[in-house]
């Protein structure tokens, strides 16, 4: 016996050394390290040039966002490779190109990429020029990007202290009171008014790390910095060198070189697995989302407090009091939820809606929880631009049988009949909403030339997974959902509805369904913040673990608080939970839409119509798709607490 549980423990240990030596290291799509060598030392998978990417340019005062190439810079040589863009990068608008800019692995000074001329008497030229004046003033930013990373601009503000942004202005424009129009830097002399000052100069500042692989003396790049200036004087890049003035009207032709100085430097600090994080630590968030987490767990302590006093104590002895009724004479004298017991389970008005959106919302639940896994193990970190889309779109497509299979189910409780307007509203309904917000918006960015604009291919690429895979999949789920034997109800429900009592101010449907909503909002307002922070101001989110967390808080706290009012209501006598309890918790959204409104208010400088429209109409579908996460939880909530108190009590 002995012999052969030492041959067991030498049979495990070979087979865990083989599966160890079989095993093998791997990195994420799209994220894998690059090594560069200097020019005498390149060997296969060391590369020696460093190529410059560009994407869309983006401004704090509008929210339409136009692509590199259509401003008058650089253009790339032809037949340069342009990085192919995933779903999730098209949908977001991110326009990757390749540039002008490309450089050895050794330093440079004031290479020359091109030269510009501007005639005053050549009409297309002159309104590219003005076309470049416009964006100045309206501090539109370049951003850059080097192996994958983010170029930084680092400059000085307040307290001697300095601020970084993955990305910088393409010059500055001082007013005709001698006010810098925008951020652009502190350089003492862009003073002379009704000005543009055009950065046509980039010094670059590389570091790395070298690793000695595949070849001695590789390298691999954790850093890339940046600062913009302006100068005057062909082929000199001094910094003494005057600036480069362009009056708002050019009365004699105007030329000028567009040049970059690149320098590098080794960093024995940062390795390339943590090359990100000086980028994200410059965004302004950890310290204060501890104190959201800390804020909407004190919020769920105390509603589970709650919760646990009504099921424990007041419940439970309403249940054994109940339950110790000798006579139906004796129950009539009662009062509270007990009495309402046959009519708890009154099928509700618009009972199709309601099973559509409670579908509907089942869809966006398991995509968001599933997205946020995969987020948490890494797969969709900032470095993986696009990931995060592309991973929502194809688990909400995936995920319809879940929704045609949630509001069949319901359907099918609430004793419907017209089945086939069920799936086609499951699949169609909200969906279609969003398409058509989408759709509308898209016009407006199409009419500015936008890059944000959805191209009319994706759109029908889109419109393909949605019908063809996304609504077979509802249709499936739904198949199932009617072939289920129908919910059964704990208690019967009497054919003549009874008479709800005269509700107190607190009780009404709209108070109560208003009060549902301010605790879960107050589990993520912080946390969206820095949210709307990612999409409106270009900030990169990267906090998934914790945006998991408060996931998992606002949950319960949509639950906790639609149970808690439901029992409520039904102790007043009011047996009208099944809408409510979708409002109560999905009233979160008013919160999040009034948050929204603030929000542009005070954080944000945007002007003009279509901007105003394009931002309070991708707000309306954020605000859509809250309600119907957080209704569809409460919903659900409310529907197992009552069917579970129900269950157990006698009814005659």
């Amino acid at each position: 016996m002995k012999d052969i549980m030492q041959f067991s423990r030498i049979f495990q240990l070979s087979l865990i050394l083989t599966c160890i030596g079989c095993s093998y290291q791997f990195y994420l799509p799209g994220i894998a390290p690059r090594s560069f060598c200097k020019k005498g030392d390149v060997a296969e998978g060391c590369e020696n040039t460093i190529d410059v990417l560009v994407n869309r340019l983006d401004s704090f005062e509008t929210v339409i966002p136009y692509d590199y190439h259509k401003f008058d810079f650089c253009e790339a040589p032809e037949g340069k490779d342009t990085p192919s863009e995933n779903l999730g990068q098209i949908v977001f608008g991110e326009r990757i190109r390749a540039s002008a800019y490309s450089f050895k692995f050794e330093d440079a000074n004031c290479v020359k990429v091109c030269t510009k001329t501007y005639k005053p008497g050549n009409k297309p030229v002159m309104r590219k020029l003005h076309f470049l004046q416009e964006a100045i003033i309206k501090g539109y930013q370049n951003h850059w990007i080097i192996d994958n990373m983010p170029v930084i601009w680092c400059y000085d503000v307040e307290n001697g202290q300095q601020f970084c942004y993955p990305g910088f202005p393409i010059g500055c424009y001082v007013n005709s009171v001698g006010l810098k129009m925008t951020s652009c830097g502190l350089d003492a002399r862009m003073t002379n008014k009704n000005n543009f000052y055009i950065f046509n100069h980039v010094d670059i500042i590389i570091e790395y790390h070298k690793v000695d692989e595949p070849v001695p003396g590789a390298v691999r790049l954790v850093q890339a910095r940046i600062s913009p200036r302006s100068i005057k004087t062909q082929g000199s890049c001094q910094p003494a060198e005057p600036v480069l003035e362009v009056p708002i009207a050019p009365s004699k032709e105007l030329t000028f070189d567009y040049t970059y100085s690149v320098r590098f430097q080794e960093n024995m600090v940062v390795r390339w697995a943590s090359r990100w994080d000086y980028i994200l630590d410059s965004m302004p968030q950890p310290q204060i989302q501890w104190f959201s987490i800390i804020n909407s767990v004190v919020i769920v302590l105390f509603l589970s407090g709650m919760v646990s006093m009504i099921l424990l104590r007041t419940l439970h002895r309403d249940i054994a009091k109940y339950n110790q009724l000798d006579n139906a004479e004796d129950a009539i004298e009662e009062y509270g939820w007990k009495l309402v017991h046959a009519d708890v389970f009154r099928a509700p008005k618009y009972g199709m809606l309601l099973s559509v959106l409670i579908g509907t919302g089942s869809q966006v639940l398991a995509m968001t929880m599933v997205t946020l896994v995969f987020a948490c193990l890494g797969f969709l970190s900032p470095a993986n631009r696009g990931a995060l889309m592309t991973c929502s779109l194809v688990l909400y497509v995936v995920f319809g049988m879940i929704a045609g299979y949630v509001s069949a189910r319901l359907y099918k409780v609430f004793g419907g009949l017209k089945w086939y307007s069920n799936v086609l509203l499951t699949a169609f309904l909200c969906p279609g909403l969003a398409f058509g917000i989408v759709f509308f918006l898209n016009i407006f960015l199409w009419s500015k030339g936008s890059s944000a604009a959805v191209p009319f291919v994706t759109l029908c690429a889109l419109v393909g997974l949605w019908f063809g895979i996304s609504v077979p999949l509802t249709f499936i789920g739904s198949y199932f959902g009617f072939k289920k034997h129908v919910i059964e109800y704990p208690v019967r429900t009497n054919p003549i509805p009874r008479t709800i009592p005269e509700q107190s101010f607190w009780t009404k449907p709209l108070p109560s369904i208003l009060m549902g909503g301010v605790l879960p909002f107050g589990c993520i307002f912080i946390q969206l913040f820095f949210i709307l922070n990612s999409i409106w101001s270009h900030m990169f989110y990267y906090m998934f673990t914790l945006l998991f967390l408060v996931a998992m808080i606002l949950m319960m706290t949509c639950a906790q608080a639609s149970i808690l009012l439901c029992y409520f209501h039904l102790c007043a006598e009011d047996y009208n939970w099944w809408w409510r309890s979708f409002f109560t918790s999905g009233s979160t959204a008013f919160y999040f839409l009034l948050y929204c409104v603030n929000y542009f208010q005070t954080k944000m400088a945007v002007t003009g119509f279509i901007s105003t429209v394009l931002y309070f109409g991708y707000s309306m579908i954020m605000v859509v798709l809250v309600m119907i996460f957080c209704g569809t939880i409460g919903f659900l909530a409310c529907f197992w607490f009552i069917r579970k108190i129900y269950s157990v009590v006698k009814v005659d």
